[in-house]
């Protein structure tokens, strides 16, 4: 097996052997704790400009499965502790390697996750390198930063998916296939726009509700979208998720931080404020909401082990939004039933008008 090495921003090297495409590449370092769905942490577009490494110390075992995809793969680098080279699943189409290579994506085994995911921990994320050569310069890591990220995975054109009663947009940061799924089998028709869609085009059309989806990148730097949404907010119910949470939050005034090695995983613990509940969340976010800079908002979900905001209601203007994934895909569906609470809001709203 060919050598391959994976170079840190703070001049750690990691030595191992090469899976997937033969190329370099740079890219912001973080991991993610998920004992399963290796495929839709892949095709996440949230994941875009990154080396993502799994901390699972298997993986690859069920193969390759299309149709388990939640977009376009668009990590920058894989890292894995083993990888399955014979998987067994009656669903399987291909190996996983057999898909990073197909899709141009580096990758490393037989390096120790452990020990990369305590010195992400301690040190918080960080830039790093796969490469066949460790003698790489270290200016080449620290001006490498994550940018234009919405931009580059939005979708290109308006679509449609469903043809349910209720007419839903959703505005695409970086969408996850499943938050359409979720939409279409609640009798939804699902116009999914581009994120340099106007205000005014979608008001246009007078759909009943609006969603704002995930994505990835610095929420802060979506200045045009920040813009859109304010223009959207309490004309029709809105629901955000992730990106779409944070990108509603900067419309209300407040701010974003980038955290220490955010969360990522399927097994996020996340309260409810005023109730009873935990429920247990599917999550990927580098940055969080500052809840007590919300000029209107109020914070409805927070985590459990960090406190951070995790859901914010804005009563008064009809919307609504969470940092986790409700959609899940891989992860608990503990909280899909915020789905049904978005759909509740646009009944209300059909009343109301007619």
């Amino acid at each position: 097996m060919k050598k391959r090495y994976l170079i840190l921003e703070n001049g750690k090297i990691f030595e191992g052997e090469a899976i997937g495409a033969d190329k370099t590449s740079v890219g912001e370092l973080i991991f993610t704790t998920g004992m399963c769905g290796y495929i839709e942490t892949l095709t996440d577009p949230s994941y875009y400009g990154q080396i993502v490494v799994q901390t699972f110390p298997l993986i690859g075992n069920y193969g390759y499965i299309p149709s388990d995809s939640e977009g376009e793969c668009v990590v920058k680098g894989y890292v894995v502790s083993e990888i399955c080279e014979e998987p067994s699943n009656f669903r399987s189409e291909k190996p996983l390697e057999d898909f990073l290579k197909e899709k141009q994506i580096p990758g490393i085994k037989n390096v120790d996750t452990r020990e990369l995911t305590k010195i992400l921990r301690e040190s918080g994320v960080m830039n790093a390198v796969l490469s066949d050569d460790k003698n790489i310069s270290a200016e080449v890591l620290k001006a490498y930063r994550v940018k234009n990220a919405v931009k580059s995975v939005t979708s290109k054109e308006i679509k449609t998916y469903g043809n349910g009663k209720r007419n839903i947009a959703l505005i695409d940061y970086g969408a996850k296939k499943n938050i359409i799924r979720e939409l279409v089998k609640r009798d939804c028709k699902v116009t999914v726009y581009p994120c340099t869609a106007t205000a005014k085009e979608i008001l246009s059309k007078n759909y009943d509700g609006i969603m704002l989806s995930n994505g990835p990148g610095d929420p802060a730097e979506n200045t045009e979208e920040i813009e859109e949404i304010k223009k959207l907010v309490g004309k029709k119910p809105i629901f955000g998720i992730c990106l779409g949470h944070q990108l509603l939050a900067l419309a209300d005034g407040g701010r974003t931080v980038k955290m220490k090695y955010g969360h990522r995983g399927a097994n996020q613990p996340v309260k409810e404020v005023g109730g009873t509940r935990t429920y247990i969340t599917s999550q990927n976010h580098g940055y969080e909401v500052l809840g007590d800079t919300l000029k209107s908002g109020k914070v409805s979900f927070v985590n459990a082990n960090d406190g951070t905001c995790e859901g914010v209601e804005y009563k008064d203007k009809k919307a609504f939004s969470v940092q986790f994934h409700p959609e899940a895909a891989a992860g608990p569906r503990d909280t899909a039933f915020l789905f049904d609470r978005f759909i509740g809001m646009t009944e209300e709203g059909k009343n109301a008008s007619e």
